[in-house]
């Protein structure tokens, strides 16, 4: 299946190539000004990404998830919960990364067949690592202000969660 993948990158790259040369474009030049073009993209957002990864190993490291687990334990428990999920939930719209490592450390403590690791899987797949795409697409273009943004993609990662339980529970 590797092999597959790796001949089908190279046959859509091939591609392109192709059709650039067949359509009289200097390939090689556009290739050039397109990478310069990514490398200040790149160097752009670097103070950007810096900082937010700072900002989650400071969450990480310091014991708010904890905190905040403990502190929303009464309404998880309400809405039928796992509290072993809520890390992943703060996580998620932070760090992508942070909260794979998260989902592993569910599957090895709970078992991938488990409700939880199931939860864990549905929930990681359904939400967006929301701070970081705002992060990467508005310092891209060199925005500020980010609106509505964030209200709304945070409001769609807690719709998530609920319908990640709910189709726990209908469908097991």
């Amino acid at each position: 299946m590797a092999q597959i993948g790796a001949a089908a990158v190279c046959a859509v790259i091939a591609g392109i190539v192709a059709v650039g040369y067949i359509k009289g474009l200097p390939v090689f030049d556009l290739f050039i000004e397109g990478a310069a073009q990514g490398l200040k993209t790149a160097v752009k957002l670097l103070p950007t990404l810096v900082g937010l990864i700072a900002a989650i190993s400071m969450l990480r490291a310091s014991g708010v998830l904890e905190l905040l687990t403990g502190a929303l334990r009464p309404l998880t428990e309400w809405i039928g919960l796992d509290p072993e999920i809520v890390p992943l939930a703060l996580l998620r719209p932070f760090s992508g990364s942070g909260s794979v490592s998260y989902v592993t450390s569910l599957y090895s403590r709970f078992g991938a067949d488990s409700e939880t690791a199931r939860l864990a899987a549905i929930l990681a797949s359904s939400t967006e690592t929301t701070f970081y795409a705002a992060a990467v697409y508005f310092g891209g273009r060199g925005l500020r202000s980010t609106r509505y943004t964030i209200p709304a993609a945070l409001c769609g990662d807690c719709m998530a969660v609920v319908l990640s339980v709910v189709s726990i529970r209908l469908f097991g």
